[in-house]
């Protein structure tokens, strides 16, 4: 018997629905990719600039947090190691250091210790406790990222002995009250971010407050000179 071909017409078979099943994924797949690509850019677009959150926050509660943003730690020797916490070096992000206070002076609380500058603006550091300045930490001249790459160990600005340390750390907050503390603060900043970008162009706004009102992380390095006077009036 001799073999041969059998036709077989598709349109009296299930081959149609497989043909329109394949057209149909062959224009999904691309459409689909192309509405992705730019949801793709966004999130890699919100990974490199960052977001200012809770979660990104180093809050170590072995530390004596004052008022001011700045942060104690009381060593072996008496002397107490005096730095910025993290939130303000998120807040600003990477800054130098002048101005600072030498070995031999003498410092009391609300002093001004040291100031941190970046392009022409510049904050005051004023000190949480009274004392004589025994030591300054010179390697953040040097590398003054670490002081955002480490707040409370390498990144830390000077130690004071201090004179009256159990009465002036009484008003600090420590582990879990800090810890609350901190995350206030940040809801508090967030208030300030969305008064403040009213009193300058719109612009700005666009490049400190993401998708959903999130802060992007450094936000005041964005902003002009007035909203760094006014960050130090009511955060400082």
């Amino acid at each position: 018997m001799e073999e041969g071909f059998n036709y077989v017409n598709i349109f009296e078979t299930k081959g149609i629905e497989y043909l329109m099943t394949i057209a149909f994924f062959a224009i999904l797949i691309p459409f689909w990719l192309y509405l992705k690509k730019p949801m793709a850019i966004k999130e890699k677009f919100k990974q490199v600039i960052g977001i200012l959150s809770e979660k990104i926050l180093k809050i170590p509660l072995g530390l004596f947090y004052s008022k001011n943003h700045t942060w104690m730690q009381l060593e072996k020797s008496g002397n107490a190691k005096v730095g910025l916490d993290d939130l303000v070096m998120h807040i600003t992000g990477e800054v130098n250091l002048s101005n600072i206070k030498q070995p031999g002076e003498k410092v009391s609380p609300g002093d001004v210790i040291a100031q941190i500058e970046q392009d022409g603006k510049q904050l005051n550091i004023s000190s949480p406790i009274s004392g004589e300045v025994q030591s300054v930490n010179t390697s953040i001249n040097e590398n003054p990222g670490i002081m955002n790459e480490d707040p409370y160990g390498k990144g830390w600005i000077l130690k004071i002995k201090p004179e009256k340390w159990i009465a002036e750390t009484n008003s600090c907050l420590v582990a879990e009250d800090a810890e609350e503390w901190l995350k206030k603060e940040l809801t508090r900043f967030k208030d300030f971010v969305a008064t403040s970008v009213d009193k300058i162009s719109p612009e700005p706004s666009i490049t400190i407050l993401q998708e959903g009102g999130e802060l992007s992380d450094n936000p005041l390095s964005r902003l002009p000179k007035e909203i760094w006077n006014d960050f130090q009036s009511e955060f400082l």
